[in-house]
């Protein structure tokens, strides 16, 4: 077998098309959810904790000398980095609990017995009978 036939096999599998539309989906809503931390969310929590912008916080370690630029420790990306991570965490956590509920759901239905086949029916019938003449 060649190499691209065993690939377009493996990448036709449903669970690999399944995983990349997932992976697709999750990038986007990963982009959006950083959006709304860096331009929504996090502009009126530094206006309540005194007009701090997030995104400058910043630890100089080394100052600038010519064309070297200063070495700096930004805490305040990492802040919004951790935000960013608390609310896709969340929301996965969600979508896990509603699966996992539907899920519950469907093993909590009992199914109906299987009805006897035609075979079964008969020997019940006839051991009924012999249970009778005994």
């Amino acid at each position: 077998m060649s190499l691209l036939k065993e690939f377009k096999e493996f990448a036709m599998r449903g669970n690999v098309v399944d995983m990349a539309v997932g992976i697709v989906i999750g990038a986007a809503f990963g982009k959006i959810v950083s959006s709304f931390v860096a331009d929504v969310l996090m502009p009126p929590i530094g206006l309540l904790l005194g007009g701090v912008d997030f995104t400058g916080l910043a630890l100089t370690l080394k100052e600038a000398s010519g064309k070297v630029p200063a070495v700096t420790l930004n805490y305040g990306k990492f802040i919004q980095s951790v935000v960013d991570f608390t609310i896709i965490a969340f929301a996965i956590f969600m979508v896990i609990k509603a699966m996992n509920a539907l899920q519950k759901k469907e093993e909590a239905e009992p199914a109906e017995p299987p009805k006897p086949s035609m075979e079964e029916e008969l020997l019940s019938e006839i051991r009924d009978i012999l249970k009778e003449k005994a």
